[in-house]
């Protein structure tokens, strides 16, 4: 019996880009029959314990999915042990994971978009001071990433 993957999508404060990633993941699983451990958190403590931005669970919603359940946690040593892969939304998150990764940590880190050919290096688009255009294109790349990540985990 193969250990099911692990996934956790990581931004700045949980609320707006992590976890459309991880609802896009989920949904993208789902549709392929793949079993994945998924989860989403913040590298800041700002929003812990609150629901997703209305903005994102609107953006959710358009797309069939109900995220109003999720709720903000931050990043902890512990998920660098849980996760095999930690994903980040952009560049800044992922130097802070760099920076907190306890020495026993066994996840690989890498951003989101390098999944994508063509975006690879580039930050998944922060919404937060936008309009619900901005959460759109945010969908937009996270479900592409969502996609291909389900092809390789699919390939094993």
């Amino acid at each position: 019996m193969t250990q099911v993957p692990s996934v956790l999508f990581v931004c700045l404060g949980n609320i707006c880009r992590s976890p459309l990633a991880e609802a896009a993941l989920r949904h993208e699983a789902a549709a392929a029959g793949l079993d994945v451990l998924v989860d989403s958190a913040g590298t800041g403590s700002w929003h812990v314990g609150k629901g997703p931005d209305p903005r994102s669970c609107a953006e959710a919603a358009r797309h069939g999915i109900d995220i109003r359940s999720y709720r903000a946690r931050q990043v902890e040593a512990a998920d660098f042990r849980r996760f095999d892969r930690i994903l980040a939304l952009d560049a800044a998150n992922l130097a802070d994971l760099k920076r907190i990764a306890p020495a026993d940590g066994t996840a690989s880190l890498s951003l989101l978009l390098d999944l994508v050919p063509g975006l690879e290096g580039s930050d998944v688009a922060d919404p937060y001071y936008g309009g619900p255009e901005g959460f759109a294109l945010t969908w937009t790349q996270v479900r592409e990433a969502a996609r291909r990540l389900v092809a390789q985990l699919a390939d094993g």
